[in-house]
């Protein structure tokens, strides 16, 4: 039986810290000296390097018919279905500035349609979208292809489209069974719809099915907790992903629509963490890098394991490239050497694509510097031991220590002339490890409002 973890070290290492999907992380990025048209040459430099491999497609479809008060992403409310023709015209219209940028067919190493609620979108023009984007590239029989679902609005049609189109991964956002924490959060949904969603997308042929869910939610008990990862077991999806509820209402004005007496105390949502995080791993579930839970012959549990895992802004992936692309309204762009987002309000997304501009309007390019911390960072988030090969002298090595004084103290990692080794017992806080070698959270400008906690 898997130990919980310290309760003691979880309070103290519970502060507000980057999720590290790269680094700089958006708020420190150096957007006053970004230059799009250099972003794009560094893209093109990234993208011949990826050229056997294949290169990673984001495509962001912000929209929702109803608000989920707990969610920080960036979507569009609506009920109004006529948006769908005009917002996937624009996003193919955008693949295709890409490609010429390009100037050939990319080798798709993974697709991921995110939102927003992808399945908002009828099964017809899903199926348009993707006849787009396939039409200007090529895949393999390793080309992986994802897409999140709403089980309450992902129809047998949808399903049957996009297995069509090559999808073989489904991500269903489960987040809670509990019927007061549902009512509480505005996003209700059956265990039987999540049950036939999972069952239908099996049986036409999607190999794997991940669960989201969330610890910290309000009105979440630990009753309910136990309850839904019981019902989470029969379903027996490959990969769960166990987040933290980040509780930012500056950011995310509808989680004002709930006191913060409804959430658990923090020692609460350490119990709810250490409960769930045991019922996975008792349940066959091998923990991967941060989050993230598969069964041990998923390729993700295989590609923690023999060392190929990457981490990009989809999160934790089989496929190791620079190269990220994102489509669509505040999508990011990931060259390796420079970072670049595009606009977040849907209206000025669709205004620059009108106009034939790469709707980039803010960005970062790395110094050599910034992208050796960024190799470093992602070393530790992925295999939890990093090189410091980069350190120019002792006394930045000394600086790096008494960052990580603490976990040093409490047994939680060990430090060499040459790298980090974060023990099993610190996995937890590796949030907090990374962020002693982030500069930008150490200038003095920098600010941790900006940040959820990490537990």
């Amino acid at each position: 039986m898997p130990h919980a973890m310290n309760t003691d070290f979880i309070k103290k290492y519970n502060i507000p810290s980057p999720r590290y999907t790269s680094y700089p992380t958006v708020p420190h990025w150096n957007n006053a000296e970004f230059d799009k048209h250099e972003h794009l040459n560094r893209l093109v430099t990234s993208f011949k390097k990826d050229k056997k491999e294949g290169i990673s497609l984001y495509i962001h479809l912000p929209y929702c018919e109803s608000l989920c008060t707990y969610c920080g992403c960036n979507k569009r409310i609506t009920i109004n279905h006529s948006v769908e023709g005009p917002y996937i015209d624009a996003v193919l219209k955008e693949w295709r500035m890409y490609l010429d940028v390009l100037g050939e067919k990319p080798k798709l190493a993974e697709l991921h349609l995110g939102g927003g609620t992808p399945t908002f979108f009828s099964p017809e023009n899903l199926g348009m979208l993707m006849d787009g984007i396939l039409e200007h590239a090529t895949t393999t029989d390793k080309s992986e292809f994802s897409f999140e679902a709403h089980p309450n609005n992902t129809t047998i049609d949808h399903l049957r489209t996009l297995r069509k189109k090559g999808f073989t991964r489904i991500s269903l956002g489960v987040q809670d069974f509990d019927t007061v924490v549902q009512r509480t959060i505005n996003r209700v949904q059956t265990f039987a719809q999540v049950r036939k969603v999972t069952h239908d997308a099996r049986a036409l042929g999607f190999k794997s099915v991940n669960f989201d869910l969330i610890y910290g939610l309000p009105k979440q008990t630990m009753q309910g907790m136990l309850d839904t990862f019981d019902k989470v077991s029969v379903l027996n999806p490959d990969r769960i992903a166990f987040y933290s509820y980040a509780h930012v209402p500056w950011k995310s004005p509808s989680q004002r629509g709930y006191d913060d007496n409804d959430l658990p105390n923090e020692l609460e949502k350490i119990e709810l963490y250490n409960a769930g995080r045991e019922k996975l791993l008792a349940n066959g579930y091998v923990e991967i890098g941060m989050d993230h839970f598969a069964k041990p012959d998923d390729g993700l549990a295989l590609a923690a394991q023999n060392g190929t895992i990457h981490r990009n802004f989809m999160g934790y992936t089989t496929s190791k490239n620079d190269t990220l692309i994102g489509l669509g309204v505040s999508s990011i762009s990931d060259a390796w050497s420079s970072l670049a987002q595009n606009p977040i309000v849907v209206e000025s997304y669709l205004e620059k694509i009108e106009k034939g501009e790469i709707p980039l309007v803010k960005g970062h390019l790395h110094s050599d510097r910034d992208m050796a911390i960024r190799k470093t960072i992602l070393d530790l988030m992925c295999t939890f031991h990093c090189k410091l090969d980069y350190l120019k002298n002792e006394k930045e090595f000394e600086t790096i220590v008494q960052r990580l004084s603490e976990h040093l103290t409490d047994d939680l990692l060990s430090i060499e002339e040459h790298g980090i080794h974060v023990k099993p017992e610190g996995r937890a806080f590796i949030r907090t490890i990374c962020m002693a070698l982030d500069e930008f959270v150490w200038s003095k400008d920098s600010g941790q409002q900006m940040f959820s906690k990490s537990v």
